[in-house]
């Protein structure tokens, strides 16, 4: 992961590892995304948006360990990732979380 990600990265695949620092209440405007925030080192966190239509929520709490493939979006506030799941069109490799010994996708 790098730590530096900025505006020139944005709309590109990244996988990313860290410690889940926030939970947040789950997004049900349109398709519905569990949100959390993770904080990926250098001082740096990303909004975590994972697709609950598509994938099964990941039962994580802070401070939690997790690992996850998505496609970055950058924003003054870090960025956020999402397309954490399958691509239900199967177009894409798609992303996942990864939790304890459970992938999420």
């Amino acid at each position: 992961m790098n730590p530096q990600l900025g505006k020139r990265d944005d709309g590109t695949w990244i996988e990313v590892r860290g410690f889940v620092k926030r939970l947040l209440s789950n997004d049900n405007d349109g398709s519905r995304h569990q949100r959390f925030i993770l904080n990926i080192g250098a001082g740096r966190t990303l909004l975590i948006a994972h697709n609950i239509d598509l994938a099964e929520p990941v039962p994580v709490g802070i401070g939690d360990r997790v690992q996850v493939r998505g496609m970055y979006e950058w924003n003054d506030l870090g960025g956020l990732m999402h397309w954490t799941h399958h691509d239900p069109l199967g177009v894409e490799d798609g992303g996942y979380v990864r939790y304890r010994r459970s992938v999420y996708r």
